[in-house]
């Protein structure tokens, strides 16, 4: 069964049409949040049928994303979306203290990456949301990412800590970070996967590179999971393996209590499709875990 989720002023055809699109698919079952005339005006200019789609009527953007995030806490919806609002807006409403979706994990943000010549996903985090993680911060990003690539079912979790070089080297903080999580990874601090830096890109992804350096782990060459310094690091990452390798991508929201979709306007109609199909199967796993620990 497709999952509910709210989507959170919906007002152009971009927002419209990848909610048509993941319910005609079957991947969602949304439900429109927003100012229903401009809804409505919105469709008809773009000559869209929502007649099959639930609304629930607000004034204004900033009420969208409150209610959006009300329709969650109420258990009406498994997932959120990011309409024609500013990411800010509805970021702010899943942040709030008391009437949000925090919960213990940090929120961070993946792009799951197809990109040709690569037999596997690659995951990249974070491009969206931390703008400069601290050490702390990074071992929820780390943990986030970890766990996404089990639910999307990866045999073996391989994380790569990005930096500029492949040691140690106390005036580059990145890499004495790299270290650090590392080591928290040994002790248990982080599960679930091997972790390996600090890691240039090349040395990273590229069997010959890490050859070239005398690499041996795990990891080194084979990563698929990508840890990057800081926000900056991995939107140019993100965005060039995206418009000059020519690769897919979706990208979800983690560490609240359902995943967030953040589209954007310039995302194909694939990459919108596929953040919706990553959200439902974070929420389908979500569901299972509730029903397990009620069993």
């Amino acid at each position: 069964m497709a999952p509910v989720v709210a989507v959170a002023h919906p007002c152009d055809r971009n927002a419209l049409e990848s909610a048509l699109d993941a319910a005609r698919l079957g991947l969602m079952a949304p439900i429109l949040v927003g100012p229903e005339a401009r809804i409505r005006a919105a469709a008809a200019e773009a000559d869209l049928d929502i007649s099959s789609l639930a609304i629930v009527a607000t004034e204004h953007s900033h009420a969208s994303a409150q209610r959006a995030v009300q329709l969650v806490r109420e258990g009406h919806a498994a997932a959120l979306m990011k309409g024609s609002l500013h990411t800010d807006e509805l970021m702010g409403a899943v942040v709030q203290p008391d009437t949000g979706l925090r919960t213990a994990r940090r929120l961070s943000h993946c792009f799951i990456m197809d990109v040709p010549g690569f037999a596997e996903p690659l995951i990249v985090t974070d491009a969206a949301v931390n703008i400069a993680p601290t050490l702390a911060d990074k071992v929820d990003i780390a943990q986030n990412a970890i766990d996404l690539a089990h639910i999307l079912g990866f045999d073996e979790v391989r994380v790569a800590i990005l930096s500029a070089v492949e040691t140690v080297n106390p005036k580059i903080p990145s890499t004495i970070e790299a270290a650090a999580l590392c080591k928290m990874a040994d002790r248990g601090q982080i599960t679930g996967a091997l972790l390996d830096g600090p890691l240039a890109l090349d040395n990273a992804v590229s069997m010959d590179a890490a050859r070239v350096k005398h690499l041996v782990s795990p990891v080194a060459g084979r990563a698929n999971v990508l840890l990057v310094p800081d926000l900056e690091t991995g939107n140019v990452l993100a965005k060039s393996l995206t418009f000059m390798a020519g690769a897919d991508a979706a990208g979800i929201v983690l560490g609240a209590r359902v995943p967030v979709i953040l589209t954007s306007r310039a995302d194909s109609v694939q990459a919108r499709l596929a953040s919706c199909a990553v959200a439902g199967l974070i929420a389908h796993s979500k569901l299972a875990g509730a029903k397990l620990l009620g069993s």
